[in-house]
């Protein structure tokens, strides 16, 4: 089985249980190549405004970001946009954010959306998607932090990235008693209530820890 599939369950549901009231969602700032990533972008954006859950992204206008964080607004949810000056005449913004940070580099942006989140997901993108999922889980797998995970394999994309971790895996270069807790959800209608489900197991005060416990390496 892929290591990916392993989640670790901390605890019963109960008080003192986590909540999910934010999640990050990384993804592309184009739309693909699949109609299917937009309909994910949409179906996820539906589900987190009706279940109250607030999205926090990287505040561009463009790609499956505008497509996320528009559809969340339409259905009268919270948007967190975090930006880097340096991206707003490229990417710009979206008018009536809830809240919009612009932040002086890449490296605050990101503390930023770690600290505002309970769970990240990654939808379809490019290298940022990827740079800023890997971080989320080399944080998680040096026991940063418990917040969830979860890679949204809407039409497989993931499926070559996941083969690779189980290659590096099988190589030696991820020892084989280090379980890596990732999420995985091929339609997008399961992201939420996968994310809900994991949130409920782990402790809040595990969800509460802050990007302080995880300090970005800066250049």
């Amino acid at each position: 089985m892929c290591f990916c599939l392993i989640a670790r369950r901390l605890g019963a549901i109960g008080d003192g249980m986590g909540r999910l009231t934010s999640i990050c969602v990384y993804c592309g700032s184009s739309e693909g190549g699949s109609p299917a990533y937009v309909e994910a972008a949409r179906i996820l954006g539906a589900a987190m405004a009706e279940a109250g859950i607030g999205l926090v992204y990287g505040g561009g206008s463009i790609g499956l970001m505008g497509t996320l964080a528009r559809t969340v607004l339409e259905r009268g949810g919270a948007v967190t946009g975090i930006i880097p000056r340096f991206l707003l005449s490229r990417e710009g913004l979206i008018e009536g954010l809830t809240e919009t940070i612009i932040t002086a580099d890449m490296h605050e942006r990101k503390m930023l959306m770690f600290e505002r989140a309970d769970a990240f997901v990654a939808l379809p993108g490019g290298i940022g998607t990827l740079e800023e999922l890997v971080e989320q889980m080399t944080w998680a797998q040096l026991g940063r932090h418990e917040k969830p995970v979860l890679l949204a394999n809407v039409e497989g994309f993931w499926q070559a990235f996941i083969r690779l971790l189980e290659h590096m895996r099988q190589e030696g270069f991820i020892r084989s008693d280090l379980e890596v807790s990732c999420l995985i959800a091929d339609r997008a209608e399961e992201i939420v209530p996968k994310l809900m489900e994991a949130a409920a197991e782990r402790p809040q005060a595990e969800l509460d820890k802050t990007a302080a416990a995880a300090p970005l390496s800066r250049m």
